[in-house]
């Protein structure tokens, strides 16, 4: 799905690692939530809350969840699920432009 109809953007950005990493939340009609965002190269850990769907549009980085040791390369096209009450290391490489859907 290329773009979302009868959404409601939050004006305010989530800005993360000294603005390396961006995001603006896009809450849906049935209260689902999702985040829009772009990360540039370099090193990142996040948490997470709830499970998530990471789907990458476009650009290229490599992913490890909590508790692994191997490094997996996604880009453009593909998507990752993480855990909920966990977190995750990336490591961008391009530019990556990404939907963050926060599931339940």
């Amino acid at each position: 799905m290329s773009e979302f109809n009868q959404v409601t953007v939050t004006r305010e950005a989530n800005v993360y690692f000294d603005g390396n990493v961006t995001s603006r939340a896009v809450t849906f009609s049935d209260g689902s939530v999702k985040t829009l965002g772009i990360m540039m190269p370099g090193d990142y850990t996040f948490g997470t809350d709830k499970p998530e769907l990471m789907e990458i549009l476009a650009g290229e980085l490599s992913y490890r969840l909590a508790g692994t040791t191997e490094w997996l390369s996604i880009k453009g096209g593909m998507s990752f699920n993480v855990p909920g009450a966990s977190s995750f290391d990336i490591k961008v490489i391009t530019l990556v432009d990404y939907c963050c859907a926060y599931l339940d």
